[in-house]
């Protein structure tokens, strides 16, 4: 293994470099701000998703304090385990030094993994416990170790506790598993002890599940409703299509690993890939979902690679670059390696009616700095007195989270909002006789309040354009009852 160490040791550094140069750029994703806010109310399980990005997010205030920089190091270094992953996998299957190279290239060149690595969301994580998970049974499946069964269930119950889309994962593992030695494992106790630990890592998360009339249920509803029910089926499959050279190394992996004999006691993980993929499909599921099955197929197809180009080695190397180069232009679309500047001259954008208009992530970055300095600055006006009784009421949880995240270096007292887990964290004050109203409509806000006064209606040049147009409001002289128009709002707090 010794003699492998500086090829993966010299890509992972490559990864780094590139994601570290992206992390830094730009402001915080809405996404990001959800993440960061619910480490502040650390449960065992939120509104949209398990408990483990809320402890990455203490981790990051603990050691970072919540810079743009450290945050996102989680992510990156999730990716950079997922590179490091890949190339162990490669090395499990037989492969030598040019299988592990090309390994770490197809990671490399495999674009979305820019934006999932950048990101401060639970998918970097779920696609670093699924190839985890992968290479564990493939420890096994050389060592007939029980301790790779024991790691395969402790790292399915983190993968629980972080995104539940490895439920998926582990269906097409328990199907493809009857593929080996037709099935003998399921007679071997190790398995269930493995499932049982898995069990009871996830245990806090079902039991707060039943303690808030399983949110998940409502939030999946919400998601087919507004998201995935007007998805194209064919925008799945067609979403794969988009990265045809690493693509085309997976199909290698994919075919190597049902029909190769040198790889044919591994046919369990092709045949859970074929599950996991089908699954998604067949679930109307977003295509990025399922992008963390490529490791492992990247590992085999570079393994059967190696050996079919064995009688010239070269050609790996130019395999390798024609994977590698064509992606190394299109980084700057997936992670904010240039300043805007460049990056809107890079992408030919023009401005109209005053805006630039970015890609959904790129414009989720911005405008987030200056609705907390107006707010801010409206709450500074306010006397002492309407300060202790004083609400920010943001409309998002976008908003919210930058009030929360944001505002803590102006010392801004906790946002309120009816989205999402924020709904649940509650109204705070409800006797307070003054409400500082971000991104709400002016008929939300004369339903609630006596009394309103538009301060700004908010604009920036790159936020996406659900903020942009977003009115500040004083409110002041509440006429509903807080409590029970709050309750109300229960059935529409993921619209």
């Amino acid at each position: 293994m010794k003699k492998y160490l500086p090829i993966i040791l010299v890509l992972s550094i490559i990864k780094l470099l590139i994601q570290w140069f992206g992390n830094r750029n730009y402001g915080f994703h809405r996404d990001e701000l959800l993440h960061l806010s619910v480490s502040e109310h650390f449960d065992w399980g939120f509104m949209e998703f398990p408990p483990f990005i809320a402890l990455l997010g203490k981790l990051s205030y603990w050691f970072f304090d919540y810079s743009l920089l450290g945050v996102r190091f989680f992510p990156t270094l999730a990716g950079i385990g997922i590179l490091i992953l890949c190339c162990l996998i490669a090395k499990e299957l037989g492969g030598k030094s040019k299988a592990i190279l090309l390994s770490g290239i197809c990671i490399l060149a495999f674009l979305p993994f820019y934006r999932n690595h950048t990101l401060f969301q639970p998918v970097a994580f779920d696609q670093l416990f699924w190839t985890l998970g992968f290479y564990f049974i493939i420890k096994f499946i050389n060592s007939q170790n029980k301790k790779f069964l024991i790691l395969l269930g402790i790292t399915l119950g983190l993968g629980l506790m972080n995104k539940y889309t490895i439920l998926i994962w582990a269906f097409g593992l328990f199907i493809g598993l009857f593929f080996y030695e037709k099935g003998t494992i399921y007679k071997n106790k190790w398995l269930y002890i493995s499932a049982s630990i898995s069990l009871i890592i996830f245990l806090p998360n079902i039991i707060w599940q039943t303690q808030n009339d399983f949110p998940l249920l409502k939030h999946l509803q919400a998601l087919n409703e507004n998201q995935l029910n007007d998805t194209n089926p064919m925008d799945f499959g067609i979403e794969q299509l988009n990265f045809p050279f690493t693509l085309i190394v997976s199909i290698f992996g994919l075919i190597s690993l049902l029909v190769w004999g040198k790889l044919k006691k591994y046919r369990v993980i092709g045949i859970a890939t074929i599950i996991i993929f089908s699954t998604m499909w067949l679930l109307n599921s977003k295509a990025y979902y399922v992008f963390a099955i490529y490791p492992v197929l990247f590992a085999s197809g570079s393994v059967v690679l190696e050996s079919l180009l064995k009688k010239k080695p070269i050609l790996i190397y130019v395999v390798a670059t024609i994977v590698l180069i064509p992606s190394i232009y299109f980084i700057p679309e997936l992670t904010p390696i240039l300043p805007i500047e460049k990056y809107v001259e890079y992408a030919d954008l023009k401005q109209e009616n005053g805006r630039i208009e970015l890609t959904g992530d790129y414009a989720d970055m911005f405008g987030w700095e200056e609705q907390v300095k107006l707010v801010d600055s409206v709450y500074k006006t306010l006397t002492p007195k309407e300060k202790e009784n004083c609400v920010l009421w943001a409309e998002n949880y976008g908003e919210a989270g930058a009030l929360k995240i944001l505002g803590k270096k102006y010392n801004l007292p906790n946002p309120i909002s009816r989205h999402g887990s924020f709904w649940q964290w509650g109204f705070d004050n409800k006797e307070a006789t003054v409400w500082i109203s971000l991104g709400n409509e002016k008929p939300s806000v004369e339903y609630v309040f006596e009394n309103i006064e538009l301060v700004k209606v908010i604009t920036h040049k790159y936020a996406i354009g659900e903020e942009n147009g977003i009115p500040l409001y004083i409110c002041r002289n509440p006429k509903v009852d807080i409590e029970k128009w709050w309750k109300d709002y229960e059935e529409h707090i993921f619209d």
